[in-house]
């Protein structure tokens, strides 16, 4: 009998003690809520992204996060102490609701800054601005610099994808609806001029720009002196995006972007991903968050 409750007692001590242990082990990993997110993330070394696999903005390639924006993060989070990136691919649409439930620590997809968006997220400062792109043929031979210029002709011919806001872009800018082809992907577009039902096609700039390079053909040709429309939502921003309750986060982040593109960073990193820094590049103070979520972009 003694011994049977001998043996009961040393169970409970070993209960006991291996449930101090595992108390240990959760406050070591967990976060602790008296610290903010920066101290939390600092701590840790590792930020959750949320992308949204578009290239060249932020793709996954040999299980590799990749792209302009994830390179301006990863910089921007480096100069921070944060060296570490968690990469949580997820539909485009379900970025914000993700940031919001703290899913992710960050969005970082060449995400546009937009006044209703602002009001769900908290945006850095631009990162950079993306306008309209156009393919022609070849040598351009009608000699398209704009879509003023596809208005004026009514010979000419414009194929753009099913659905996108370049339908609209092209309307505003004058163009009729019955110079206006559609087609279901980039790929019938190229189709389209190649075979010669259309004298261009257009759509977002690093998206059409891409896409000729995957091509691979030389009986297209990316219009680079191609004047962007004067029309509502272009060009757009890009920018990180954080929860509404990571102010100090974010305002932490504005801080060492502003750094890095005052060094010349921003832009080797932008031309390393195919962009500009002449076109895509956005210099401090030229125009803010504050400006494009009040609408004044």
């Amino acid at each position: 009998m003694k011994k049977g409750l001998f043996t009961i007692l040393i169970g409970l001590m070993l209960l006991v003690l291996a449930a101090c242990g595992g108390s240990e082990g959760t406050t070591e990993t967990s976060a602790d809520p008296a610290k903010s997110k920066l101290e939390q993330l600092q701590q840790s070394g590792t930020v959750k992204i949320g992308f949204a696999n578009e290239k060249p903005y932020a793709y996954e390639e040999n299980g590799e996060l990749k792209g302009a924006n994830v390179d301006i993060a990863k910089a921007v989070f480096k100069e921070l102490g944060i060296e570490n990136v968690d990469a949580q691919l997820a539909d485009f649409s379900q970025l914000i609701p993700g940031v919001q439930a703290g899913q992710f620590d960050v969005i970082t997809a060449g995400m546009a800054i937009k006044p209703d968006r602002c009001e769900r997220v908290l945006f850095s400062e631009p990162e950079m601005k993306y306008g309209e792109g156009l393919i022609t043929a070849a040598n351009n031979p009608n000699n398209i610099q704009s879509y003023k210029d596809i208005a004026s002709n009514p010979d000419l011919k414009v194929v753009v994808m099913e659905g996108t806001t370049e339908i609209g872009f092209l309307q505003e800018e004058g163009v009729s609806p019955d110079q206006i082809m559609t087609a279901p992907d980039i790929p019938a577009t190229f189709s389209a001029i190649q075979a010669g039902r259309a004298d261009a096609t257009t759509g977002t700039e690093m998206t059409v720009k891409m896409a000729l390079e995957s091509a691979a053909t030389d009986a297209l040709e990316f219009v680079e002196t191609f004047e962007q429309p004067d029309v509502e939502g272009v060009p757009s921003y890009g920018a990180a995006a954080f929860n509404l309750k990571d102010e100090e986060l974010r305002n932490a982040y504005n801080e060492k972007l502003q750094e890095l593109k005052e060094n010349g960073t921003i832009a080797q990193l932008l031309e390393k991903n195919g962009f500009s820094e002449i076109s895509n590049m956005v210099e401090v103070g030229k125009i803010t968050t504050e400006q494009i979520c009040g609408g004044q972009n």
